[in-house]
């Protein structure tokens, strides 16, 4: 397995459709449940979340990542500036900083490591950003719901520390990249 990350932009937007659109993927909610989505009121539904996305990546504005093995869509990681989503939480941080707020992995390579390399992937396009630190909202291994938000473990190993609980079950955790 030979994994390469990009970032969405217009010109991978189809490659996006085709990991969201195949089987077990976020088609429902086109990863919009935590962005700012002023535009998806508008236009409800499934239909509506996609739109909104799809005009983030037409203007320009950073949503995320792509896994891709030997050119196919595998993984996906929603990796944006902190501002560009609903409050997720946690206490306000100074500076540019970034959140990484979804995951998706093909069924058939989840167990392989790919999330690690995901986050990894992820700190560096912040860096490449100039942001100055990375929050995740992971939670617990044995947590019934937000698990497509990454477990902390994950962001443990990757050097992320705890901040604070954000609700019930969403720990905030961050990485200072300065």
């Amino acid at each position: 397995m030979q994994l390469e990350f990009r970032p969405i932009t217009s010109q991978s937007w189809a490659d996006l459709e085709r990991l969201f659109e195949s089987r077990g993927g976020p088609h429902y909610c086109w990863c919009m449940a935590w962005r700012r989505n002023e535009f998806a009121r508008s236009m409800p539904g499934k239909a509506g979340k996609k739109a909104a996305l799809a005009s983030r990546v037409d203007d320009g504005v950073a949503i995320g990542l792509l896994g891709y093995d030997g050119g196919e869509p595998v993984a996906w990681c929603s990796i944006a500036p902190k501002d560009s989503y609903r409050p997720l939480g946690g206490n306000d941080a100074d500076g540019n900083v970034w959140s990484i707020a979804c995951f998706f992995i093909k069924r058939e390579y989840r167990g392989r490591g790919v999330k690690a390399k995901l986050i990894a992937a992820a700190l560096d396009y912040a860096r490449q950003n100039a942001a100055d630190c990375v929050e995740a909202y992971a939670v617990a291994h044995d947590s019934p719901t937000y698990r497509f938000m990454g477990l902390m473990p994950d962001f443990e190993a990757a050097g992320f520390e705890f901040i604070c609980k954000a609700g019930t079950r969403r720990n905030v955790m961050r990485l200072d990249l300065k």
